[in-house]
């Protein structure tokens, strides 16, 4: 049983997966024995990153790239295959949210750099990546959405809305690509303790009203989250696909 949570052998391909959540991901699947490509916007974060998955022993290759950009995309998905072959698993992890606000006052261009990070950007690596894993006969896609795409986010109305539309394409894929055998998860994390998130959490407040939320009465951490993604991520849920996961402390119910 224990060897369905295995990735020996496999390729992962990890968006913004030098800290937070993205880099608790990376150091689980490296103990499970995957190679990793890890991807950020700055390459000091990867450099760290790599360095210390390195030194566990595992594989590591880092690539700056923008998630928001078409090219880097692109440029992204090369250099993982050239340095470690075909993409096993892929999670679509980074994201980010400009505007932290009413709604009306968000700006054209924080709503489409929302939007293109969050949603647009995923899509085009999950397109790029999945036609390889069809091809290949297989293959893993985890996406990292969030509670604010079950329920409407106060202050974070493009984001919640980039996050629902994540949720519903994962949905979209599992049911095209599953005679392929390529399997698409999504899992919505509640208010976890990262830099992405900090304007919550740091407001005493405001954290004690979140935390007041959940069943669990406290904020999760990062590494909460690697738990559910080396699941959808291996064999121990093959029969797993257009699953939603809520690892958010009972928050939502």
């Amino acid at each position: 049983m224990q060897d369905d949570f295995s990735l020996a052998g496999k390729h992962a391909l990890i968006t913004g997966g030098t800290r937070g959540i993205g880099l608790a991901i990376a150091q689980t699947f490296a103990a499970a024995g995957a190679k990793l490509t890890l991807c950020s916007r700055k390459e000091g974060n990867i450099q760290s990153a790599v360095q210390a998955i390195e030194a566990s022993g595992a594989s590591a290759f880092g690539v700056a790239a923008d998630i928001g950009n078409s090219a880097d995309i692109a440029r992204l998905a090369d250099a993982a295959e050239s340095r470690f072959g075909p993409v096993d698993v892929l999670v679509n992890n980074a994201a980010t949210n400009p505007h932290f606000g009413p709604i009306e006052e968000i700006t054209e261009s924080a709503w489409d750099r929302t939007l293109m990070v969050n949603l647009k950007g995923p899509f085009l690596l999950t397109q790029r990546i999945g036609k390889r894993m069809i091809a290949s006969g297989g293959g893993t896609i985890v996406n990292i959405a969030s509670t604010a795409g079950l329920q409407a986010a106060s202050r974070m109305g493009a984001y919640s809305v980039s996050k629902a539309a994540l949720i519903m394409l994962t949905k979209v894929l599992a049911r095209e690509w599953g005679r392929s055998g390529v399997r698409v998860n999504c899992i919505c994390p509640g208010l976890i303790q990262t830099d992405l998130s900090e304007a919550l959490w740091s407001d005493a407040k405001r954290g004690e009203a979140i935390v007041a939320m959940k069943a669990l009465k406290r904020i999760g951490q990062p590494h909460e989250i690697a738990g559910a993604a080396l699941y959808l991520a291996s064999a121990a849920s093959s029969f797993t696909t257009g699953a939603i996961l809520q690892v958010d402390g009972g928050m939502v119910i």
